[in-house]
């Protein structure tokens, strides 16, 4: 508020008339000023909120190649967006653990994230279809497998608010185990870590017990002797330095799992169409540039087990032909959860290859 002190009495008409006038003059330019300076600050204000941030919780390491892709994915909507829109990545479970990303993006205490999409399992089968074993084992079977099945997950996501934008597959799972495997029997008893229900019920299959840990505890589980065994593929065994605790990876190629990017379509919405599209851009790069990745990185991660001292090799004929039938187990146990939906996902598949 401004506040004006009078002079003392004026006498004279002419000092009266004089003194009015540039009371007046003080007035208008006092309200000027305040005005300008309001307007100022409103302008300030409106360009510090130009630029919309977003949370990105993911749940594995900084040096991940997953994690690596998300980062380069949110630099790439940073530059596309001319600084609209800026994306903090949350590497390793450190803002939400695996579990709990989805519904921090669904309830709006993040705005996007990455998880295994097979880790959904328990909402609808459809989500476990990339760890059904055995039904793709290579980049190529997977990357058709994603094509046929994409639709139907991206319909499922919008059922809960959610805008898919890309997937990005592992390298191809393996069994790590402590001591030789040479026959199903081998596993009987083991506590072989599990990260969704189709690896779980697998885990049963083989005779062995499925305990459930998260990517980003895994290292203490094998220390620990929690997990006395592990089905997962070599990016993971390499993150988790399985080496010191484990020493055999049988590169079984069991199925390659997808991880998904996905986004509040509350969020997403909210955001100006240029800036829509350059987050589009941008994630339809990320796949691209994921899948590539993944592929070429999986022989190096192969390579690092064997250097820090693995016994990398195939599964034994005996422990893989008995896999192979629990693969025929669980893809009709698979077709038969999903329905007509799962059934049709099937045959396209199977019609492409």
């Amino acid at each position: 508020m401004i506040y004006f002190r009078l002079a003392p009495t004026v006498c004279r008409s002419h000092d009266r008339h004089t003194f009015l006038e540039r009371t007046t003059m003080t007035l208008k330019t006092s309200l000027a000023q305040a005005l300008t300076g309001a307007l100022l600050g409103l302008g300030l204000a409106a360009g510090v909120h130009a630029q919309t941030s977003w949370d990105m919780p993911t749940p594995y390491p900084a040096n991940n190649f997953h994690t690596e892709n998300v980062q380069q994915f949110a630099a790439e909507v940073a530059q596309a967006s001319g600084g609209k829109l800026k994306l903090t990545v949350h590497p390793n479970g450190a803002l939400f653990k695996a579990n709990e990303i989805k519904r921090a993006v669904q309830g709006g205490q993040a705005q996007i994230g990455e998880v295994l999409l097979s880790s959904l399992a328990n909402e609808d089968a459809l989500y476990a279809l990339d760890t059904v074993p055995f039904l793709a084992t290579s980049y190529a079977e997977s990357l058709k497998l994603w094509q046929a099945s994409r639709a139907a997950v991206e319909a499922r996501l919008a059922k809960n608010g959610l805008k898919l934008l890309y997937a990005v597959a592992w390298p191809p799972q393996g069994l790590y185990a402590k001591s030789a495997l040479n026959a199903m029997a081998d596993l009987k008893g083991l506590k072989i870590r599990s990260y969704s229900p189709t690896v779980a019920r697998m885990i049963e299959l083989m005779g062995a017990q499925p305990v459930t840990v998260q990517a980003a505890d895994l290292t203490q589980a094998i220390a620990t002797g929690v997990v006395t065994a592990n089905l997962t593929s070599s990016a993971t065994g390499y993150d988790s330095k399985s080496w010191e605790q484990l020493e055999y990876f049988y590169d079984v190629q069991a199925w390659l799992p997808k991880n998904i990017v996905f986004v509040s379509q509350k969020a997403f919405d909210a955001l100006e169409p240029a800036t829509q599209q350059a987050v589009l851009s941008a994630a339809t790069n990320a796949e691209a540039r994921g899948w590539k990745l993944s592929e070429e990185k999986t022989a190096w991660y192969v390579d690092q087990l064997k250097a820090h001292g693995m016994k990398v090799q195939p599964a034994p004929e005996a422990l893989q032909a008995e896999l192979l039938k629990i693969g025929d187990k669980m893809t009709a146990e698979w077709a038969e959860k999903a329905g007509a939906d799962g059934r049709k996902i099937l045959d396209a598949y199977r019609a492409s290859k």
